[in-house]
């Protein structure tokens, strides 16, 4: 922990039994006024605070996993759902950080949520998203919008749960979705690049094989259709179709298509309500278009999703002062991998080791690292990863874990 807590604190406590430890252990301040219990990890984004910009304005990391120590991960199977998230003025929740299709035992599908004055906003449905949700201490009944980066398997694996499963009858606990939930993602692609290396490959459905947003829900509606249609008859449960409101995001016109995923571009309004505006920006994720990072401002703070990318200047302007910039990270240095997959991931990912550096060209306050892979080894040293992301930046970094949760505010 660079300095003592005392001298990077922004509340100044006086109180002479402030404990000092490591980074990743808790630092408690006994403030009578405001009782606030603080992480060492939150005292190192409080000191670059600065008022936001548009929507925001000054805004406090107030503690890391519901004020456990830094870097802790709750087992909330264990110990039962943190309930502080679900109450924060502004709260991030890391459902799931895995990368990519394989499926791992250790970590979930990619999927954040956001939750901002009680109502929630979910980042991509990964493996798992519907069944960590309400793990994370999260009602159905206050979920808002879903946001989808892309259209990759590893971030939709759970997207039609949502509607299926969340939005069937309720829960033990009496929770489901309250529909029609909002949904924003891309539309279709246009086209399909050439295969790596040349020659033919198979195209499924050649008919539409480009389908947004849109169509893929209108399809996952006619495979469920007999599941629903049953249930629709002997539980009278709401009809799926009704619980979700697709809004195809349409990019600006930049000359963007699946042959430019990413040219250089301004970010732009994809929605706003009365706690949140949301905007967006390309982002090149090797042959996937249309790919977005997302923006959340609100009264109390940001927080930028990098999405799946590249190294590119557009996430840069994106995440400007943000105060959580949410990043992907790969590792492949030492991996013995085939020519297309490591063409794929460097095309596609940023590397571990220049995450810092994109967080500082953005003057993002904390680096939270997640979509995580290590294809030389699994599970990843989390030490090596905290330093190789610390290389070039001066902000905190938190190498992301399932269940981690942030409070702001």
């Amino acid at each position: 922990m660079r300095g003592s807590c005392h001298d990077r604190c922004p509340f100044r406590c006086e109180n002479p039994q402030i404990i000092q430890r490591r980074a990743t252990d808790v630092c408690s301040l006994c403030d009578s006024s405001t009782g606030l219990t603080t992480s060492a990890e939150g005292h190192g984004a409080l000191n670059r605070r600065s008022v936001l910009g548009g929507l925001g304005s000054a805004a406090a990391l107030v503690g890391l996993s519901a004020c456990t120590p830094a870097g802790e991960v709750r087992d909330a199977a264990a110990t039962g759902p943190d309930q502080a998230i679900g109450d924060a003025k502004l709260g991030l929740a890391l459902l799931g950080t895995q990368a990519g299709p394989p499926v791992v035992a250790d970590r979930a599908g990619i999927a954040s949520a956001l939750v901002v004055d009680g109502h929630v906003y979910v980042v991509d449905c990964g493996r798992a998203a519907t069944t960590q949700y309400p793990r994370a201490g999260l009602q159905f009944r206050n979920l808002n919008s879903i946001f989808l980066t892309h259209l990759h398997a590893d971030h939709l694996a759970d997207y039609y749960n949502f509607f299926l499963l969340a939005g069937h009858i309720p829960n033990p606990r009496g929770d489901n979705l309250p529909g029609p939930i909002d949904v924003y993602g891309p539309g279709p692609a246009g086209g399909l690049p050439p295969k790596f290396g040349g020659g033919p490959a198979p195209t499924v459905h050649p008919e539409a094989p480009t389908p947004g947003t849109r169509e893929m829900t209108e399809r996952l509606h006619a495979a469920y259709s007999y599941s629903d249609n049953i249930f629709l008859r002997d539980m009278n449960i709401r009809d799926v179709r009704t619980l979700s409101t697709v809004h195809e995001i349409e990019v600006p016109e930049v000359g963007a298509n699946f042959q430019n995923t990413a040219p250089p571009m301004q970010p732009f309004e994809v929605m706003r309500d009365e706690r949140v505006r949301v905007t967006a920006t390309l982002v090149p994720h090797g042959p996937v278009f249309p790919a977005f990072a997302f923006r959340f401002d609100t009264e109390h703070g940001s927080v930028t999703f990098s999405g799946d990318t590249a190294k590119t200047p557009n996430l840069i302007e994106l995440a400007k002062d943000t105060d959580i910039l949410v990043h992907e990270a790969i590792g492949v240095q030492g991996a013995d991998i085939p020519p297309a997959v490591l063409d794929h991931m460097l095309q596609s990912h940023v590397e571990v080791q220049e995450t810092g550096h994109v967080a500082q060209a953005a003057n993002a306050r904390t680096l939270v690292l997640s979509h995580i892979s290590d294809l030389a080894q699994n599970p990843i040293d989390e030490n090596a990863w905290k330093n190789w992301a610390q290389q070039g930046y001066d902000g905190e970094v938190v190498v992301g874990r399932d269940l981690q949760t942030f409070v702001l505010a």
